[in-house]
Formats: C-alpha cells, sequence, structure tokens
C-alpha cells in the first residue's frame, strides 16, 4: 500500500515543514539569545519577563506533545471524566500564582526550586527532591520525544526516530545558543499558533459532527464512555488532578518562570495562563469522541488526535495539525532543557560539586548540560517506550512533594524530617499501587500519604522558622 493511503501528508511535505520550522525555532533562538549577556541573564532572561510573554510562556510549556496525544486518550478511554481529568492539570497553574507571588517574597534572588528545598529544608531533603524532579523531567522529556516521533510518522510517514531526533536536534540548539531568553521568545510565538491550531481545527470537527451526533453514536457503540458513574474515570481524575499539582509545584520549569518574571506580573501570568489551558484538553478529548462518529476505525489510541484531524481537515488541515504538534513539542522541549539545565548546574555543580562560579566556567558548563540532557533524551526515546507508563511512572514521585512544598513555603512549623518521610514514604507507597491498583490511584494515594506525614509533623514539631534564614542567604 503507497504512503499516500496510510498517512495524512507525503514525507516530503513534512520534512519541508519539519526544516523550515526548526530553521525558524533556531534563528529566532540565537537573535533572542544575544541579550543574553550574562549567565544570570541566560539562566532567568533578566528577571524582567512582562505579562505577554510570562503568560505564552506558560501556557504554551504546559500545552505539550501529551496534551496532543494523552488528552485523546484519556477521553476514549475514560469517557467524558477523561476529558475533564486531563483538563484539571490547569489547576496546578492556577493554584501556582499565588505560590508564585510567595516565591519571590520569600527567595527573590532565587535560581531553582532546589534553592529553596535546600535553604528551607536541609541537605537530606534537597538531595531527594532533586532525585525526584531530576528523574520527572527526564520522564518529562522522553515522553515528549517519543509523543513527537510517532506523530510525526502518523501524520506524513517521517521515521520515528528521524522524526524525534529532528525535533530533539533543533530545541537542543535554539536553548543552547540562546537559553531563556530564546526559550520564551519562542514560546510566545509556539502559544499563538497553538491556539489558533486548536480553535480551528476543534470548531471545524464540530462543525462537521455536532454534539448530537457524537452523543448518539457514543450511547449506541460505547455507551460507558458517558457514564457519569464509571469509577476507574473518576479515580483518574482526582489522580490526575494531584499529579498535576506536583508537576508543576515541584518542577524548577514553573519556578524558573517565577524568578524570570517581573514580581508583581508573575502571579497574574500563572493564573491566565491556567485559564488559557484548560479548554485544550477539552477541545482534544472532543475529537478524539468523534472518531466513533466519523467512521474512524482506531487501532492505536495514542494516534486518535491526528486521525480524526485529518479526516476532518483533509490535506491544508493536515499541514495545520503538523505545525500545532511541532509547535506544543518544542514549547515544552525547551523549557525542560533550560530548567534542568539549570537545577543540574546551580544545584549539583555550584552547591555540590564546588564547580568555579565565574561567567564563564558557568556558561560553559550549562552548555555541556543541555548537550548531555539532549543526548540522554535520545537515547532513552530510541526504545520507544509506551507514553503512558512514562508519564504516570513519575506522578507517585511528584505527588509526594506537594505538601512539602506547600509546608516549606507557608508553615513555619514544616520541618525536615516530615518533608523527608513525607516524600520517601509517598513516593514508595504510591510507587506499590501504581503496580497493584492501577495508575489513576498511584498519585492521588501517594499525595494523600505525604500530606498526613507532612501534617503530622507540622502538629509534633516544636521549631519555628525563621523566614529570613531564606531571603538573606540565597543569591
Amino acid at each position: 500500500m503507497g504512503e499516500a493511503s496510510t498517512t495524512l501528508l507525503h514525507s516530503n511535505v513534512g520534512w519541508l515543514l519539519l526544516v523550515l520550522f526548526g530553521a525558524g525555532w533556531i534563528g529566532l533562538g540565537i537573535f533572542w539569545g544575544k541579550r543574553a549577556k550574562s549567565f544570570d541573564g541566560f539562566m532567568l532572561a533578566g528577571r524582567n519577563v512582562g505579562m505577554a510573554l510570562g503568560t505564552a510562556t506558560a501556557m504554551a510549556t504546559w500545552v505539550t506533545s501529551n496534551t496532543v496525544m494523552l488528552a485523546p486518550v484519556f477521553a476514549l478511554e475514560k469517557g467524558v471524566w477523561g476529558m475533564i481529568a486531563y483538563s484539571t492539570a490547569s489547576f496546578g497553574l492556577l493554584l501556582f500564582a499565588p505560590m508564585s507571588a510567595r516565591i519571590r517574597q520569600l527567595i527573590p534572588k532565587g535560581y531553582t526550586s532546589g534553592d529553596f528545598i535546600r535553604l528551607r529544608y536541609g541537605k537530606l531533603a534537597w538531595v531527594l527532591f532533586l532525585i525526584i524532579t531530576i528523574v520527572y523531567s527526564m520522564a518529562w522529556l522522553v515522553s515528549m520525544g517519543t509523543a513527537g516521533g510517532k506523530l510525526l510518522q502518523t501524520l506524513s510517514g517521517i521515521p520515528y526516530v528521524n522524526g524525534m531526533t529532528m525535533i530533539l536536534f533543533v530545541c537542543v540548539v535554539y536553548t543552547l545558543f540562546g537559553g531563556l531568553y530564546a526559550v520564551i521568545g519562542t514560546d510566545f510565538i509556539q502559544s499563538v499558533i497553538i491556539l489558533i491550531g486548536v480553535v480551528v481545527v476543534g470548531s471545524l470537527v464540530l462543525f462537521k459532527t455536532g454534539l448530537t451526533q457524537v452523543y448518539q453514536s457514543i450511547e449506541i457503540h460505547q455507551p460507558s464512555l458517558i457514564n457519569a458513574l464509571m469509577p476507574v474515570a473518576l479515580l483518574s481524575l482526582f489522580n490526575n488532578m494531584f499529579f498535576g499539582f506536583g508537576e508543576v509545584f515541584h518542577n524548577n520549569v514553573w519556578w524558573s518562570r517565577a524568578f524570570a518574571m517581573r514580581k508583581e506580573v508573575a502571579p497574574r501570568a500563572f493564573f491566565v495562563s491556567g485559564l488559557l489551558w484548560f479548554p485544550i484538553p477539552i477541545a482534544a478529548g472532543f475529537i478524539a469522541l468523534s472518531a466513533s462518529a466519523l467512521g474512524i476505525n482506531v487501532i492505536d489510541p495514542n494516534t486518535v488526535g491526528p486521525l480524526v484531524a485529518s479526516s476532518v481537515l483533509g490535506k491544508t488541515g493536515a499541514v495545520l495539525v503538523f505545525i500545532v504538534v511541532f509547535c506544543s513539542l518544542a514549547s515544552s522541549i525547551d523549557s525542560l532543557l533550560a530548567a534542568t539545565s539549570d537545577l543540574l548546574v546551580e544545584d549539583v555543580g555550584k552547591k555540590m560539586l564546588g564547580a568555579r562560579n565565574d561567567e564563564q566556567s558557568l556558561r560553559r558548563i550549562s552548555k555541556l548540560t543541555i548537550c548531555g540532557l539532549g543526548l540522554l533524551t535520545w537515547i532513552l526515546c530510541a526504545r520507544e517506550m509506551n507514553l503512558l507508563e512514562i508519564l504516570f511512572l513519575s506522578g507517585p514521585l511528584v505527588a509526594s512533594a506537594i505538601w512539602p512544598v506547600i509546608g516549606g513555603l507557608y508553615w513555619k512549623r514544616a520541618n525536615s524530617m516530615g518533608a523527608v518521610l513525607a516524600m520517601v514514604i509517598g513516593s514508595i507507597i504510591g510507587l506499590v499501587a501504581y503496580y497493584q491498583l492501577g495508575w489513576y490511584t498511584a498519585s492521588l494515594i501517594s499525595a494523600a500519604i505525604s500530606m498526613s506525614i507532612m501534617l503530622l509533623s507540622i502538629l509534633w514539631s516544636r521549631s519555628d522558622f525563621d523566614w529570613k534564614r531564606i531571603s538573606e542567604t540565597n543569591g
């Protein structure tokens, strides 16, 4: 069977789009990166990011390839509650809005989330936190690289390894040259393209099928998807909500943006970005639920979104879908490369290993780290692992960090022992739940265990932490 009958775009068209947009992002990254005169500028864009760029970078970073791939899968497997479950990840951004103000108040000259944990809880909690966040960041990177390779292969027939390699190469290059300046600048354009693409695709699918036709088709062929009391779907809703809390609250992707934005801008930017992000998984989920009404036979749930879009939009729409996919991938991979590199250089290199603190040395180490992260991600992506397994296996780990972060920000009696036990026991029991009960319980159980331990440790604690110890010793 010829390529034209099995893919939406000819591979030559896919390669042309990939090269053109890849060159565009690299060029823009190098252009904006010229503003990074100092290492502080390279890491945090001069700590002067405004409302428009701040909102765009937060929203675009959170619209990942996982949103494009997994939100439709949630809807296809869990129905209406699945659509809503994935959208609850926006609550993490909404709640991080007031937290960002608190972060800037306590640690105005901070660089990473690790900075705060080290100053607030000490070395043991800091090391444990770094392990959790680095493992999660790599899982996120690998899930996006894997999803990107599969999506480009489905859309245009570009071989999985080739597409995945090209995406990672482009993101590594412009992040390498421009740091956070390049990341935020490209994120702004990518967020506009993503929003336009989602609105156009969702509107056309709705116009062609209609809510009534979709509902009737599901009622006949898959009635469980509209069951309001579907137990697994309800569990996945709360599990995904707490997973989202953990992802945002602990990860340096969001802390670095809190430090990079102007102090008065950060809370508003995170809140607006959460509002903009909320409907995107619902739109992607509706597209997946339309598959039955359109008579599409979905063999691989991971590709349901592109398959439906291709059925409705044809060749012209295929180009739009391809561009939206590439933007969603780049806007997240670049952010993770920059933020994870910052964490490794600042916390592991400077604070743990005592690397040289001069501008030239730190800039060189940072670039080597970005290249190393890109190479490691490529090696892991080459195994072509299951998307859900990659992402949700890290869920219990990040969920266990929710309450240590919250407690450390707001409660003087939060203490190191409570934070350590909350992360260790919460992670272990959450991982046991993942394998024994299912992924849709793991983050929920981990967060509940971590919360219980943290609250008990606060009730029994006699410590009275002096907040000045953080602000006076960082920077």
